[in-house]
């Protein structure tokens, strides 16, 4: 098993999130996909990858990156048991990101040392993540609660909490995300759709990840 994280390791994970502003949520199934992706987002300007456990080989493509490609901030998404935590940790995961709120992975998680997005959607969901000394949370899905509304509205009885909105989220809207304080970062698979990554079309990988940070820098 990994050795747990410090929480400056873990708060440098969160400011390097922070400061590219955009986390690819990537389906890919083994460790050549992942690799390939990863190497894709390099080239395009972000070397950010939260790799979801949506098909057997997501803890081998995690795994692949972590080991080949330091440079890149690899994560892993749709983390929803503890056994997961423990099998993602492992392969050298530096986030998780779980799509609704479990107490018991958010604190597997933090027994690693490793920060942890649970997914949230409600006033009480966010209070449950606040007790347990989470701040930073998912939204999500984000256009389905309220988008950029939602997260103004949360803000208000919230100062302090940062988000990260997911689900819904495209080079259309990305910029209304982006405006506003609140938010660290914005999650999406727009510029890295399942049919690219089958059809290992990288370039066009690679084009849409760097119209998606030039637009992320404007805003």
């Amino acid at each position: 098993m990994s050795s747990p994280g410090t929480p400056s390791q873990a708060g440098d994970v969160v400011a390097a999130l922070g400061a590219h502003r955009l986390v690819p949520v990537v389906v890919v199934d083994g460790a050549d996909q992942g690799a390939r992706l990863a190497d894709a987002l390099v080239a395009g300007g972000l070397p950010v990858a939260e790799i979801t456990l949506r098909t057997a080989g997501g803890i081998d493509a995690i795994r692949a990156v972590a080991r080949t490609q330091h440079d890149v901030v690899v994560g892993a998404g749709t983390v929803t048991t503890v056994d997961q935590v423990d099998a993602v940790v492992d392969a050298g995961a530096r986030y998780i990101v779980s799509p609704g709120l479990s107490t018991a992975v958010v604190r597997r998680a933090q027994e690693h040392g490793v920060p942890i997005l649970p997914g949230v959607a409600t006033p009480s969901e966010i209070m449950a993540a606040l007790d347990l000394g989470v701040d930073v949370v998912k939204l999500f899905p984000a256009s389905v609660v309220g988008g950029p509304a939602a997260i103004k509205a949360f803000s208000a009885p919230f100062p302090g909490l940062r988000f990260v909105p997911t689900g819904g989220v495209g080079a259309g809207n990305l910029g209304d995300y982006l405006s506003l304080a609140p938010v660290l970062a914005v999650g999406g698979s727009w510029m890295v759709e399942k049919t690219l990554v089958t059809q290992g079309d990288w370039d066009e990988i690679t084009r849409r990840t760097a119209e998606a940070v030039a637009l992320a820098a404007a805003a």
